[in-house]
């Protein structure tokens, strides 16, 4: 029995070692240097878009280079047909003074090899492509929300070009003001909006080019659903509806996307600083694109979900998060090294352990070819010593322990196999040891004993 259960220990050591060492092997597998910039594990892709592959190029074509040069030579504005960008003629005038500052105004959704032969009107002091404004070797774009709102809902480029022509001049530029005017829908208007989004929750205005909200990008980013309002670019110098608050006192609770051409807010939960990080973050990364090309309302709301869903998944705005699969290994990861540890401290126990018993088992040479009798005799010797001393709590154990040196003798004489005999010479030696300790006799224990006698 007792040569079955340090059987069964042995086992349950080499397993524990087995298992450190698995566990040492995934723990290092999983330690892979890399750079997470996905605000979590966030399932938008990121992708490389090719120029043409987004619906991003427009119909819109420009003339020749020569062709330019000779409109901007005669007029000091030049306006392309397709044209979108406007400004505040009495801010500019201002700016300009009394130089010579000429501009050329073309269409967005222009392809490279078009927008470098604008480039190349070298008598054009500022260039605008879309909305976006460039001079010589310099581009100037809005560093606040007022001012991309008013870029991409109406088309307005004050500030950028007032801006460049500041810096074309090595003149303090002046201050940035926002003068989007906006006015409460109409109860027609309120009406009609909110017919439509109890139907399906999306309302597409008249001249917008919207298809459609991209579903998967939507139940990612408000899995509860939201409405959306969408509506072509406003017209230059008119207020604007504010659909956004009106909605929001309609129902407080429900998410609000509102489009005017290509800029997008958010109203509803958490709006103050949801709405300005969500919008800040679109179109300080994406606002140059926007600028110089012509993408359907479609594409630039699926983006902008998605950048909603990567502000959700970092959680700062207590909003539930979407459900993201159980990750065993992620969940175990920081267990890892404390079970590698518990498995490496019972191994060494259960070593010490065994090497404690084998010492006292084989009485220091028992495993040696030859040292069964000598084993044997020893503890025959201790048996017969140790009868001498032992009371009523101890015979049992040494009356066990003369039973299995008898039975060890007998299997010596009749050639049984050597493991059979240093089982029962194992059974023995514990029982032994078991007599000397309940007797309180150190010396007597088998470990003690034989070491005296072979030394």
């Amino acid at each position: 029995m007792i040569g079955r259960l340090a059987r069964h220990l042995g086992l349950l050591r080499w397993a524990l070692l087995g298992l450190a060492g698995l566990v040492l092997v995934v723990f290092l597998l999983a330690q892979r240097q890399s750079i997470d910039v996905s605000y979590g594990q966030s399932p938008t892709p990121s992708v490389r878009i090719e120029e043409g592959s987004a619906g991003e190029l427009s119909d819109a074509t420009v003339p020749s280079t020569e062709e330019m040069t000779a409109l901007v030579a005669a007029d000091p504005v030049v306006r392309l047909p397709g044209a979108v960008a406007y400004w505040d003629e009495q801010q500019v005038r201002e700016a300009i003074g009394g130089d010579d500052i000429r501009i050329l105004v073309a269409p967005p959704g222009l392809d490279e090899a078009e927008r470098k032969r604008i480039r190349e009107v070298e008598n054009a002091s500022v260039r605008v492509i879309g909305t976006q404004v460039g001079g010589g070797s310099y581009l100037a774009t809005p560093d606040r929300l007022t001012g991309w709102r008013a870029q991409f809902a109406t088309g307005d480029v004050t500030g950028p070009l007032v801006t460049m022509i500041a810096k074309l001049r090595d003149v303090p530029a002046a201050a940035d003001r926002d003068d989007l005017r906006w006015r409460e829908p109409s109860g027609t208007e309120l009406a009609t909006v909110l017919a439509d989004l109890r139907a399906d929750g999306l309302h597409v205005g008249r001249g917008a080019t919207l298809d459609g909200v991209p579903e998967d990008a939507a139940r990612s980013a408000f899995p509860a659903g939201a409405w959306y309002v969408v509506l072509p670019r406003q017209a230059y110098g008119e207020a604007l509806p504010a659909y956004g608050a009106a909605l929001t006192r309609v129902d407080p609770g429900r998410p609000i996307v509102v489009m005017y051409g290509e800029w997008i807010e958010y109203h509803g939960p958490a709006a103050d600083e949801f709405a300005e990080l969500a919008g800040a973050s679109f179109y300080a990364q994406f606002g140059d694109r926007l600028s110089r090309y012509d993408y359907p309302q479609r594409n630039v709301l699926g983006v902008y979900l998605g950048r909603v869903t990567e502000i959700r998944y970092a959680g700062l705005f207590d909003r539930p998060l979407p459900y993201q699969p159980l990750d065993p290994l992620r969940v175990a990861l920081p267990a890892l090294p404390w079970i590698f540890t518990a498995c490496v401290a019972g191994y060494l126990v259960l070593s010490a352990r065994s090497l404690r018993r084998a010492g006292v088992l084989a009485g220091l040479g028992g495993a040696r070819q030859g040292a069964g009798p000598a084993r044997l005799a020893g503890l025959t010797a201790l048996a017969l010593e140790v009868s001498l001393l032992t009371d009523a709590r101890s015979n049992a154990a040494l009356t066990r322990g003369i039973g299995k040196l008898q039975a060890a003798r007998a299997a010596l004489e009749k050639g049984l196999p050597a493991r059979h005999v240093r089982e029962l010479l194992d059974d023995a030696t514990a029982e032994l040891d078991e007599t000397a300790r309940v007797v309180g006799l150190p010396d007597y224990r088998p470990e003690n004993y034989l070491q005296g006698r072979l030394s």
